[in-house]
């Protein structure tokens, strides 16, 4: 059987697979909350154990850099490491491969069912294709056509400067620079970066915080979902939620942009991760498409591009089945 995984600073997948080459149909799956666990190898004790299985291949899709076979999971403690795997899974192979990189080679087998359309556009044939991905932080991956086939490429450009495109935002770097010493889009764009732009909205004195929802806040574990929920409701209303989401969208609809210029992704942008599928109707309301094409002369260059939402929780750990499929294949 194949293992697979998908490993996020807020949970992580495990599943198990038939070696029939079937990426969308898990024998069975599991998820953990990552921060339970102080490492990937203690949350394998745990799911081995309750599902025993003879395993020839993992591949593991990571919220964080691979280089050379390691990984430091963003947003998470752990280190992992091929080498490390093999060594507790049976010296079978293992591939370790960045989240991103991982969803963007899962783009081929997902139907029209897993994707909403925001934008449709005219997708070039074999034209590069980009995906930005806001959950518990940014991911940004692409693909590129090599002659036979996508080749998909991880990126780490959620970490990239913010740059602020109208006053509020100048005013939002200002705000945040004298509380970091890097303001990326990471920090204004993904589930760590919303209470951000709650924090400088409230405090710039934009609307007042109510009393119910800051008693929810003080409650919460995590302030970006109830922030987010409440921005979406209207009863009762929320002006300094509904200003954040707002806010948040146009961000990301700006640095989508950014992506789809750099790798000049004729062939389309999908939006994957956590956040967009919550927020899809915010999405819909225009912002985020003005944003998105708001780029002077190349405007008519991005307004014919597709724009897609991921709606799939599973993408990327299709992509790492995808790969470790084919990490079966190389090896017999």
């Amino acid at each position: 059987m194949l293992l697979a995984g998908d490993l996020g600073g807020t949970k992580t997948l495990l599943a198990l697979y038939a070696n029939d080459g079937d990426a969308r149909s898990p024998a069975l799956q599991a998820r953990y909350a990552s921060k339970d666990f102080p490492s990937l190898t203690r949350m394998l004790d745990d799911f081995l154990a309750e599902h025993e299985a003879t395993i020839d291949a993992a591949s593991f899709a990571v919220a964080g850099p691979v280089i050379a076979g390691k990984a430091d999971v963003t947003n998470l403690s752990w280190v992992i490491s091929e080498e490390g795997l093999r060594a507790r899974l049976g010296d079978i192979p293992v591939q370790l491969v960045n989240d991103l990189q991982a969803t963007a080679y899962a783009i081929p087998a997902l139907t029209p069912e897993d994707l909403h359309v925001l934008h449709p556009g005219v997708a070039e044939p074999e034209g590069a294709i980009a995906i930005i991905a806001p959950g518990t932080g940014l991911g940004e991956a692409y693909q590129v056509w090599d002659g036979a086939r996508y080749r998909a490429y991880a990126s780490e450009g959620g970490h990239a400067d913010f740059a602020p495109r109208n006053e509020l935002e100048m005013a939002l770097l200002r705000y945040l620079l004298q509380r970091m010493d890097h303001v990326s889009y990471e920090r204004v764009c993904s589930g760590a970066g919303v209470p951000n732009l709650y924090a400088y909205l409230k405090e710039s004195g934009y609307a007042p915080e109510p009393p119910w929802l800051a008693r929810q806040l003080q409650q919460a574990r995590d302030p970006t979902p109830v922030i987010i929920t409440a921005a979406l409701q209207t009863a009762p209303p929320c002006a300094l939620c509904s200003a954040t989401l707002d806010l948040f969208v146009s961000i990301l609809g700006a640095e989508a942009g950014n992506l789809a210029l750099k790798v000049l992704s004729t062939g389309g942008v999908y939006l994957a991760g956590g956040i967009p599928p919550r927020i899809l109707e915010a999405l819909r309301h225009g912002q985020f498409m003005q944003s998105f094409i708001r780029k002077g002369r190349f405007a008519d260059r991005l307004v014919r591009m597709p724009v897609k939402v991921v709606m799939n929780p599973n993408t990327a750990i299709i992509g790492a089945a995808r790969y470790g499929f084919d990490l079966l294949s190389e090896n017999g």
